[in-house]
């Protein structure tokens, strides 16, 4: 199997585990808006990105290391009981004491929402870490069918403690830990991660080395945290939980873009590492820069012409001003996608300390923006920053990146698609029918007809072969 099938084998079977949770998401989204108030849907929304901030900093990112070193070494089997007996033997430990000092400092009054709130954040790192593992045992449809438990756990306990229970937020919160626990025990199971398990293993050199590694992600982390709660906190302190709540809400249909891209990053950072060492990595790297640029584009191009339904359809609740957040957004999410690809050549060269930096510059960048503008154009502040802060950090990334390997890109075509992707967003901000049915067409086509060589080898694969 060549790298291009291996690459879109991977892929399509971590599409499943990425793109069921979405649907998932999408899903209970009618329900959480419906039976939450704003301001429990703006504090549950506010709980689950914290998680993005306090568990990588509590475990210095070790848990990507897990992947990095496994793919490393996936022919040495006692490497790998090392390796993962000392990521849980750290990690574990590590998130234990954070939560310890989060629940003593945590300005809530209710003791069991504190423990609810801290057992969430406890197993969501034992899934997130195993996850880690076992993508790096090569064991990705484990991985996706462990999603498949979570998303579906998801929606039933929601559907249970939101909606028949009227548990409001500590319900939301408890759906979480239920279906979560879940995919956990099933994948710790089927991966047979225990038999990795051996105290004979344990080394601090070995911690350590994971650690040179995994360490400079805490500032990426942070970084990322910062353009995506520094929003949510400003727009909270200045404008109220709801005008958080609405924020929120306008996320959720760009944040659809963020399937294509999770699914195709985690497939690609394994192949991007299996390749670093070959003589053509250069035109390797160009030449699926090119190929993820096209499928990102025509995707961004199908969702915006559907948008003006998705938001009709799925959001419930006065929640109309998130619509005219959303075309800016939507480039957000996209640059953002094509960092996340010149993100994994630096992890396949072992470069996490350019990942670090350059996350930390836009994240500077975005929370300039937000301090400067929220007064002045209100919620725009959150959405214009993050559009362009991720700009920032993607034009910083094509040229730190060249020091690792020559990307040949095709900016007249990188340009004059964007300039069309602009055209069709801000018909979409007119809410025009006519508009929205062009809209609807033009971006089915464009999709096709920049995907048509992709497009011709899964015809030719799939049906042709068969």
């Amino acid at each position: 199997m060549n790298r291009e099938e291996k690459l879109f084998k991977n892929t399509i079977i971590l599409a499943i585990g990425t793109l069921v949770p979405k649907i998932a998401s999408l899903i209970t989204l009618p329900l959480l808006t419906g039976y939450l108030t704003t301001e429990e849907y703006g504090s549950y929304d506010l709980i689950l990105t914290l998680v993005s901030l306090i568990l990588p900093a509590a475990t210095l990112q070790i848990q990507t290391a897990a992947f990095r070193f496994l793919v490393e070494h996936r022919k040495n089997n006692e490497k790998k009981k090392s390796i993962i007996t000392n990521i849980y033997l750290f990690s574990i430990p590590a998130s234990i004491l954070v939560l310890i000092i989060l629940y003593l400092v945590m300005p809530i009054s209710s003791a069991f929402t504190k423990l609810v709130i801290c057992g969430y954040f406890l197993v969501d790192m034992l899934l997130g870490t195993t996850r880690q593992i076992s993508r790096g045992l090569s064991k990705n449809l484990d991985y996706s069918i462990s999603a498949i438990f979570s998303s579906i756990g998801h929606i039933i306990f929601s559907g249970l403690l939101v909606v028949f229970l009227k548990q409001g937020l500590i319900g939301a919160i408890a759906s979480l830990i239920v279906a979560d626990s879940c995919a956990f025990i099933f994948l710790f199971i089927k991966s047979d991660i225990l038999s990795y398990i051996d105290v004979s293993t344990i080394s601090k050199d070995t911690i350590i080395e994971m650690l040179k590694y995994s360490w400079p992600m805490v500032p990426n982390s942070l970084g990322l945290w910062v353009m995506r709660l520094s929003d949510r906190l400003i727009v909270t302190a200045v404008l109220g939980v709801t005008a958080n709540a609405v924020y929120a809400v306008a996320n959720k249909i760009p944040n659809l873009l963020s399937t294509a891209q999770s699914t195709f990053t985690m497939a690609w950072q394994e192949n991007a590492s299996l390749a670093s060492d070959d003589e053509d990595v250069g035109a390797y790297y160009s030449n699926m820069f090119k190929t993820m640029y096209n499928f990102y584009v025509g995707c961004l191009a199908v969702l915006i012409g559907v948008t003006p339904l998705l938001f009709r359809v799925l959001i419930k609740g006065d929640y109309s001003e998130a619509y005219y957040q959303m075309p800016i957004l939507f480039f957000g999410v996209f640059f953002n996608c094509l960092t996340a690809y010149l993100g994994g050549i630096y992890v396949a060269f072992k470069k996490t300390r350019s990942v670090g930096i350059t996350t930390v510059a836009a994240a500077i960048c975005n929370l300039v923006i937000d301090l400067l503008c929220i007064n002045w154009i209100g919620i725009y502040a959150a959405s214009i920053s993050t559009l362009v802060s991720y700009l920032f950090l993607f034009v910083f990334r094509i040229i730190d990146v060249q020091k690792i390997a020559r990307l040949k890109v095709d900016y007249a075509q990188v340009f004059g698609s964007l300039i069309l992707l602009v055209f069709e967003s801000s018909f979409c901000y007119m809410q025009t029918t006519s508009l929205n049915i062009f809209n609807l067409v033009f971006g089915t086509v464009f999709m096709v007809v920049l995907n048509r060589n992709m497009l011709k080898a899964l015809f030719r694969k799939v049906f042709i072969k068969r």
